[in-house]
């Protein structure tokens, strides 16, 4: 998917809601589990009932790995669907990749030729060398990691070196890469004070925010300090939308906190370009 089809379907839509599909058994509704595949059981039906409120769904690879080859198998389920009945939503793998530049070229096979996902998360460490051959993909997206949600993003990534934050070296940088249109850039809703020094740097870049929601991001700090002309923002809620309730009514409490987030963010829009 390209940048401008992405763009279309938030005017589209009025939403730049994304919706993490982190699927834990241990927290699904409980009649799912006597299906033969819950995971993906689990995923449709969340898929089928805010599929029209967002434009990006997220899996996080890892609550997939953690099954073995049925969680495999079921996130391969997961985005065929995906691409074969909304083909028009962008979906990104939360893979968080990085190594050197061989094992890379085979890690973005697996996840735009094998899996057929639009993007990737990919950690910058190692850098040029570890993420150019995930750039080398026509059409594919790799999200980079720059300032991420959590509370030991403060151990590295706001440290100081030469008078300025890692991050900022991590941004600067990436922007010299082959292929550096094909980046996005992770940037935490917890870290929302930041966004203004961040977009001085890619101000015409899509920023995935994680963070809204469950782990107390804020919306309207995030759109006034983050929002370009493009719109420029995919903003992720996982636990708050997929495990709003766990009856057998769960994917329509589902639509319901993704319907909040998505009538949010149409203000928000309308708001911006209105201005």
């Amino acid at each position: 998917m390209t940048t401008t089809q992405l763009i279309s379907e938030i005017k589209k839509k009025q939403s730049f809601l994304c919706i993490g599909l982190d699927v834990d058994l241990n927290k699904i509704p409980q009649h799912l589990l006597n299906e033969d595949d819950p995971i993906f059981e689990f995923n449709k039906a969340i898929i089928d009932a805010t599929h029209h409120l967002c434009v990006a769904y997220k899996p996080n690879t890892a609550f997939y790995e953690a099954y073995g080859i049925k969680g495999w198998k079921a996130l391969e389920k997961t985005i065929n669907y995906l691409n074969e009945k909304h083909p028009e939503i962008f979906t990104i793998a939360d893979a968080k990749r990085g190594d050197i530049g061989n094992t890379s070229t085979m890690y973005a096979k697996a996840f735009f030729e094998d899996l057929a996902f639009d993007s990737v998360t990919v950690a910058p460490y190692m850098g040029k060398d570890s993420v150019e051959p995930f750039l080398a993909f026509q059409n594919k997206h790799t999200i980079l990691l720059a300032l991420t949600s959590n509370q030991g993003a403060f151990d590295f990534q706001t440290k100081t070196i030469e008078d300025k934050e890692v991050y900022k070296h991590v941004l600067e940088t990436s922007k010299s890469w082959k292929n550096s249109e094909n980046l996005m850039y992770v940037v935490g809703a917890t870290k929302a004070e930041y966004l203004a020094d961040i977009r001085n740097i890619i101000p015409d870049s899509f920023l995935l925010v994680p963070g809204v929601g469950a782990q107390g991001g804020n919306l309207q700090e995030v759109c006034k300090y983050g929002m370009n002309t493009s719109v420029g923002l995919l903003v992720n809620s996982s636990r708050g939308i997929i495990y709003a309730s766990q009856a057998e009514n769960f994917a329509e409490a589902a639509a319901e906190k993704a319907n909040e987030l998505q009538k949010a963010m149409a203000i928000e829009l309308s708001n911006y370009f209105n201005d």
